[in-house]
C-alpha cells in the first residue's frame, strides 16, 4: 500500500510556487518555461476537492496538472481541450445530478483517481503517476494526501465550497470561509522541507484568490510557521488589478467581507509572511500603502510571451531582494475566518 509523503532529494526544486486553479496555473506555466524542471516544485490547494458522483475531484490540482502538461482547454481555463459531454447528456436524461460539469475525457482523471485511493495510494502518488503519463516534468504536489474542504459561510449556513461556487454560482453572501479537516491534515514532506532548505531562491504566493486558494494551504499544521522562518524571499503576486479580479469571485468577496478590493488588501491578507509584492501598473499609486519591496510591472496574462515575461520579472525581484537583508511586513494581516465574521 502506498502512503505518499513523497521527500526532496539533493536536486530539490529552488523555486516553490503555492497555487490554485486558474490564475495560478497562468504564472506557473510561465515559471515552468523559463526554469528547469527539476528547479520548480508546484504545491496545489485542494480545498477545494469534493465528492461527486462516487468519484474524488480535485479542481485546482487537476487545472494545474492538465495545464502543464498543454492539454487543458485554453477557452474554459479548466478542464482538457476539445472534450465531449455525452456523458453528461446520458446522465441528464437518467434524471441525474449535472450541475457540475465533468467533461467525457476529464471523467477518465476523476474515475482512475478514485479507484486508486479506494485501493490505498495517496493522493500525491496518484497525481506523480498522472503528471508522468501526461508528460508533466515540473513536480506537482497537493498541499497534502489527508482531505481538507473549504466552507463558505454566507448568512444563513455554511456551504461546501463547490456548493457555492458552481451550484449556486457565487450568489450568497459571504460571511467568512473555514478549512474542515485542516487541523488533522499533514503538509507533504517535500513541501515542508523545500520551505527549510537553505539553498532555496524563491518562494512565490502565485495570483489566486488569496481566501480559498492559498489560505488553505497556510492554514495546514505547521505551514504559516514555516513560511514565516522561510530563508528565501517570499513574494505574493496580486490576483486583483485596477479594483477588479480577473478571474473567478475574489473580488466579490472582498467586498461583501467589508474590505476595499484594491491590491494592497491583498498584501495586509498576507501581512508578515511576505517580503515583497508584485502588483501591476495600473496599481502603482498602491506602492506607498506597503511598507515591503514592490515591484510594479504588467501582471495581466494574456498568451505564452505574457506568462514567461512575468515569470522572469518575479524571479529577478526575488534575486534582488535576496541580495539584501529581508524585512517583512509590520502591518497586521486582514485575514478572514467564520469566527472572525460570526
Amino acid at each position: 500500500m502506498d502512503r505518499g509523503g513523497a521527500t526532496l532529494n539533493d536536486n530539490a526544486a529552488s523555486v516553490l510556487a503555492l497555487s490554485g486553479g486558474i490564475g495560478g496555473a497562468k504564472l506557473v506555466t510561465g515559471l515552468a518555461r523559463v526554469l528547469a524542471p527539476e528547479q520548480l516544485l508546484v504545491v496545489a490547494n485542494t480545498g477545494d476537492d469534493f465528492e461527486h458522483l462516487g468519484l474524488t475531484i480535485c479542481p485546482d490540482l487537476d487545472t494545474l496538472m492538465y495545464t502543464l502538461a498543454g492539454v487543458h482547454d485554453p477557452a474554459k481555463g479548466w478542464g482538457r481541450a476539445g472534450d465531449t459531454w455525452r456523458f453528461m447528456t446520458a446522465l441528464a436524461e437518467l434524471g441525474g445530478e449535472t450541475w457540475f460539469r465533468l467533461g467525457d475525457a476529464d471523467l477518465a482523471t476523476h474515475i482512475e483517481r478514485t479507484c486508486r485511493l479506494k485501493a490505498g495510494e495517496s493522493l500525491s502518488a496518484v497525481t506523480a503517476d498522472f503528471c508522468r503519463r501526461l508528460g508533466v516534468a515540473t513536480t506537482l504536489l497537493p498541499m497534502s494526501d489527508q482531505p481538507v474542504r473549504t466552507l463558505v459561510q454566507t448568512a444563513d449556513t455554511a456551504l461546501p465550497f463547490q456548493q457555492y461556487f458552481v451550484a449556486q454560482r457565487c450568489a450568497p453572501v459571504v460571511r467568512g470561509f473555514s478549512f474542515q479537516g485542516a487541523d488533522a491534515a499533514r503538509p507533504l514532506p517535500a513541501f515542508m522541507e523545500a520551505l527549510a532548505r537553505r539553498t532555496l531562491r524563491a518562494v512565490i504566493i502565485c495570483p489566486s484568490n488569496p481566501f480559498i486558494s492559498i489560505d488553505p494551504i497556510l492554514a495546514l499544521p505547521g505551514v504559516h510557521k514555516a513560511l514565516a522562518a522561510c530563508p528565501a524571499p517570499v513574494i505574493a503576486v496580486s490576483p486583483v488589478v485596477g479594483g477588479r479580479a480577473l478571474k473567478g469571485p475574489t473580488a466579490k468577496m472582498m467586498r461583501e467581507l467589508g474590505l476595499p478590493v484594491t491590491a494592497t488588501t491583498v498584501a495586509r491578507h498576507y501581512g508578515a509572511l511576505i517580503h515583497g509584492y508584485v502588483l501591476d501598473h495600473q496599481d502603482a499609486a498602491y506602492v506607498q500603502d506597503t511598507d515591503i519591496p514592490v515591484c510594479v510591472t504588467q501582471t495581466v496574462m494574456q498568451n505564452l510571451d505574457d506568462k514567461q515575461t512575468l515569470a522572469r520579472t518575479v524571479l529577478a525581484f526575488a534575486d534582488e531582494l535576496a541580495r539584501q537583508p529581508l524585512r517583512r511586513a509590520a502591518v497586521t494581516n486582514t485575514r478572514v475566518t467564520v469566527e472572525e465574521r460570526s
